[in-house]
């Protein structure tokens, strides 16, 4: 709250500054505007390897551009870049001395370097037309490709790279570069690794080395665990165990291949308990990889089918429903085990798995017959029910009403009841 602030003291503090903003514009002695804290050291930071600024300075003409014939300046080869209290590259005479491009007279190049800070404030616009010797980049490809639809990266990044690309973004759509004004349009940010409470670090002691890991379990059961750990967002702790059981859902996946593909070509049905509950871990896959960003949960998705597939694999008669459901589980777990996948899909007589389609679920065989009703009083889980798809809403609120679990909460007629079809009746008394 402030204080001793005349008119506006005892206004909270962010309410404070919007009125003392607008006071001050009142009388034209001020006006809000944003402020970008951006670190200078994109340019005090020097090193040997950053990247040379295309200017020499010239007695007579002053500050000079490289012309763009002669770009790009090449950093010379030296032996000793330690820092000595100026650019590493002060030090290299032969290249420092040129001549002017504007009256060819004595001139020295700028020594000074950019971060690598820089390169990376903008490599995702050159990527788009890399092959281009005349320019940076064509406009006109830049922005048919550009903005990137989905940047993944660690949280490290937020207040640097990401923040650095925003404002050259910006400034080159100021300067009629680029046709647009945000570089990115989405933004992921994965969560760190922990190990005994701590972030892994060489300096803490405490980092798995990814090569004992893949000797050991292979690097598909490595990349499994660490997708299976928990949503990519969060934090994850990393335990020695864990690795294990994702190593041996893929010796299942293994075992139960190698048995399938003893049998041969079967028949698949078009329709079957098995064959329903495949397209469902298709449909859950998918959705959650492709729309939810989530990957652990589809790994739970597969531990479930291959559970349903051992159920029955002994059955003769629901072979053709064991084979589809098999190759749906190597289909799925391609993303994560691409190595396991690939071999496996040879085994069953197949080629190239990752040249083909991504699996589409069947909508009519992913719809339930019946689904599981939740039932709340007040927002709080009082029931659970089976009841039939599609039935309408006032039936549920009717079955929901008639549950005895249900009844012990409500007193007399609901004030108001709202209904998700197909999940949920929330009765609000």
């Amino acid at each position: 709250m402030l204080v001793n602030s005349g008119e506006f003291t005892g206004v909270s503090a962010p309410e404070g500054k919007q009125a003392i903003t607008a006071w001050l514009a009142e009388r034209d002695l001020g006006e809000a505007t944003i402020g970008y804290r951006l670190r200078d050291w994109l340019l005090s930071r020097q090193r040997y390897w950053g990247c040379p600024i295309p200017i020499v300075h010239c007695d007579g003409c002053g500050v000079v551009p490289v012309p763009g014939d002669q770009l790009p300046v090449l950093l010379p080869e030296i032996d000793d870049y330690l820092p000595k209290g100026k650019s590493p590259l002060a030090s290299a005479e032969s290249w420092v001395t040129t001549t002017c491009p504007s009256c060819g007279g004595p001139a020295r190049r700028e020594t000074d370097t950019m971060d690598t800070f820089v390169d990376s404030s903008w490599y995702f616009l050159r990527y788009a037309d890399a092959r281009n010797d005349d320019a940076a980049w064509d406009q006109q490809i830049v922005d048919y490709w550009l903005p990137v639809k989905q940047y993944i990266g660690g949280v490290e990044h937020a207040v640097l790279h990401l923040l650095y690309a925003r404002f050259f973004t910006k400034a080159l759509n100021d300067m009629e570069l680029l046709g647009f004004r945000e570089p990115f349009s989405r933004l992921f940010t994965q969560g760190m690794i922990y190990r005994h409470g701590a972030k892994m670090s060489k300096s803490k002691g405490n980092v798995v080395s990814p090569d004992e890991a893949v000797a050991r379990y292979g690097a598909d059961a490595l990349r499994l665990y660490i997708l299976y750990m928990g949503p990519a967002e969060h934090d994850k702790e990393w335990s020695d165990e864990g690795i294990e059981g994702t190593s041996r859902l893929l010796d299942r996946i293994w075992r139960l291949t190698l048995e399938v593909a003893t049998q041969g070509e079967v028949d698949v049905p078009a329709d079957g308990e098995l064959i329903r509950t495949a397209h469902r871990t298709i449909d859950r896959v998918s959705d959650d990889i492709l729309r939810r960003f989530q990957f652990h949960t589809p790994i739970a998705a597969l531990f479930e089918l291959v559970n349903e597939i051992y159920r029955v694999k002994d059955d003769p008669a629901r072979a053709g429903e064991v084979r589809f459901a098999t190759e749906t589980v190597i289909s799925l777990v391609q993303p994560y085990a691409p190595h396991v996948a690939e071999e496996l899909w040879e085994r069953l007589g197949h080629s190239s798995l990752r040249e083909l389609e991504w699996p589409e679920a069947d909508p009519a065989l992913v719809a339930e017959d019946t689904v599981e009703l939740v039932v709340q009083v007040n927002g709080k889980l009082r029931d659970r029910l089976r009841v039939a798809a599609g039935t309408p809403e006032d039936e549920l609120v009717a079955l929901a009403l008639a549950s005895e679990r249900v009844r012990a909460h409500v007193n007399g007629e609901p004030r108001k009841t709202v209904v998700v079809p197909d999940r949920l009746v929330n009765i609000v008394v």
